[in-house]
């Protein structure tokens, strides 16, 4: 096992109306197996035995489910592995003497409420707003009750492994939320029970992450290559025609 000596550039703002600037730290005896996350818990150990303030950051689950664990990693979303949340990303990746800079997402529409966390409220705004199923579907049917074809079934698969973490937000020049809002529209719209609300569905959400403040895709696919759970940018492809197509209809 091989211990580890850091420096850490960390951003610290004490709240939304502070200008912010980043601090830097010193770890060492960090082992090779920690996870970034317990990397980061020995740090606010450290500062807490010497009375300082500790790093504030989100984490929830650290199973790379929640998607709560959003920071950017010397400059890329949760860190250089491709397919990785923050919380699975491993010091192992890092080597002794490294400078290693963290910062919270970057985008009008995430304001930082301290240090690394930010407020990712618009992103339940614009779920609430896509509205709800309303064909009842009582227990659990049986598997085979209605059929879906296999591609469609993966499709939507795909689409609803969208974590909401907002990396793709944090790595799009534009700030644009266009992957995380196709990948929710698409894993109700690619299914049966997702077509009544469907056209109602796109122009609520497409709307709703406008007025959030989100920027616009302009394909460079920077949200895919960021993506911890790899959404492909083939959804804002289908979220398009959808929104369009509904506009027509009026």
């Amino acid at each position: 096992m091989t211990e580890l000596k850091l420096t850490l550039k960390i951003w610290r703002q004490k709240s939304m109306s502070d200008s912010g600037q980043f601090e830097t730290y010193y770890v060492e005896n960090l082992n090779t197996h920690m996870s970034f996350l317990e990397m980061l818990d020995v740090l606010n150990e450290k500062l807490v035995n010497d009375n300082q303030d500790p790093v504030a950051f989100d984490h929830d689950c650290r199973e790379g489910i929640c998607g709560m664990c959003s920071m950017v990693i010397n400059g890329r979303p949760h860190g250089p592995l491709k397919g990785t949340t923050t919380c699975q990303l491993h010091m192992r990746h890092f080597k002794n003497g490294d400078t290693i800079i963290i910062e919270p997402w970057r985008a009008k529409a995430f304001p930082v409420i301290k240090d690394l966390v930010v407020d990712r409220s618009p992103f339940d705004r614009i779920i609430q707003s896509g509205g709800y199923v309303s064909i009842n579907t009582g227990s659990a049917p049986d598997g085979n009750a209605m059929p879906i074809p296999k591609h469609i079934a993966e499709e939507a698969f795909d689409a609803a492994a969208c974590i909401g973490c907002g990396a793709c937000v944090a790595a799009c020049k534009n700030a644009s939320a266009s992957l995380f809002v196709s990948a929710k529209i698409s894993q109700l719209s690619l299914l049966p029970q997702g077509q009544p609300e469907r056209e109602d569905r796109v122009k609520n959400m497409v709307s709703q992450m406008d007025e959030e403040g989100f920027g616009h895709c302009t394909n460079t696919g920077a949200c895919e290559a960021e993506c911890p759970k790899e959404i492909s940018v083939e959804y804002i492809r289908k979220m398009n025609l959808d929104y369009n197509l509904s506009n027509i209809k009026g």
